[in-house]
């Protein structure tokens, strides 16, 4: 009688991989464990590293500059173009925050006046005295915790160029490492490098482009029609442009709403019909001519990501989360490829659902 073959016992080999796999899993989280103030350094040093890729090789290969010299020269480059606009827009933000009691006084009187105006136009009481005290409270906490995480961006910062430097100056060895370490056939490696390449950039130039382009438009309307603290107002919105759906309009309407509430109505509709109309109309425009040519990431990947990168990486998840949520999603279906021979799944149109009989 012929043995079934499910019965058959694991062999040698299999046990063995699954041994030298759970080893590589178990050093794998010991590392990542002990190194995870170090891990948004690397996540930034491979995005910069990406980012600047053609440009070192170019430097190196085709002018045969000397490696260290092309690494140090990008490292300026990009410290000229990111790091001083970021430090300055930092320093901004703490000396707006940095005196707390009078930060917080400033936000209460914002919402109390938003609260009265809301009430007394709509007669329906949207902001309760209890959401009032946690959105306060709220406010409070966000701005000790962008205090107290400075040192933590300058060591982030820091270690980022140090691994960067490295990786630029042997950029040949480290590519041909990467590629010798993936355990996947070499057609999937080197779609993993063209989809991350794709995304990086897309996330790391096209998104925060598009929120530049979506908040200096706010600017303008800032000041058109008297917001206070404008340039502060503009940071923000750069921020908040980032997130799908809702974006700049956090803080537009707030801001619109208290100008209206201040006794200035016409100047509140303006500023809400000026930066939601004509803000719209520029992200739109940016989002279908240079998101496009990058890479269309879909909307939930981009929401999940920051949500995902802020409580792992703070301020840098705006950037990382995303990009690690797709590349998530990537080495699905690149495991589908590897392991499985089902073809592609076919999608079933609504009118194909049911046939009569």
């Amino acid at each position: 009688m012929k043995q079934d073959n499910n019965d058959q016992p694991i062999s040698n080999i299999k046990l063995k991989q699954i041994a030298l796999l759970f080893i590589i899993v178990i050093l794998f989280l010991l590392i990542a464990y002990n190194l995870a103030t170090f891990i948004p350094s690397l996540l930034g040093a491979i995005t910069l590293y990406i980012v600047t890729r053609r440009y070192n090789f170019y430097l190196i290969e085709k002018l045969k500059w000397k490696p260290w010299i092309s690494a140090l020269l990008i490292i300026l480059g990009t410290i000229v173009l990111i790091v001083i606009p970021l430090y300055f827009t930092g320093h901004m933000l703490y000396d707006k925050i940095a005196n707390a009691q009078s930060y917080m006084d400033k936000f209460s009187d914002f919402l109390d006046k938003i609260q009265v105006y809301i009430q007394k136009e709509t007669h329906i009481d949207i902001l309760s005295v209890e959401n009032i005290d946690k959105l306060k409270e709220l406010a409070g906490h966000v701005s000790t915790i962008a205090l107290s995480s400075t040192v933590n961006i300058l060591t982030i910062v820091a270690a980022m160029y140090f691994l960067l430097y490295f990786l630029l100056s042997n950029p040949r060895r480290f590519e041909y490492m990467m590629i010798k370490a993936a355990p996947l056939k070499k057609g999937n490696v080197k779609m993993i490098g063209d989809k991350i390449s794709k995304m990086v950039i897309a996330n790391a130039i096209g998104i925060p482009v598009v929120s530049v382009g979506q908040a200096l438009v706010s600017l303008i309307g800032y000041l058109i029609f008297g917001a206070p603290s404008p340039f502060l107002l503009f940071v923000l919105t750069a921020l908040t442009a980032m997130i799908p759906v809702v974006g700049s309009a956090v803080i537009v309407v707030p801001v619109s709403l208290f100008l209206a509430a201040e006794g200035d109505v016409y100047s509140g509709v303006g500023l809400a019909l000026f930066c939601l109309c004509i803000g719209g109309v520029t992200d739109n425009i940016l989002r279908f001519t240079l998101l496009k040519r990058l890479e269309n990431i879909h909307p939930l990947n981009t929401v999940f990501g920051i949500i995902m990168g802020i409580n792992l990486f703070g301020f840098m998840g705006l950037i990382f989360g995303p990009i690690l949520v797709s590349v998530a999603v990537l080495l699905i279906e690149v495991y589908r490829d590897e392991f499985t021979d089902d073809d592609e799944p076919e999608i079933i149109e609504p009118n194909d659902s049911t046939q009569s009989e």
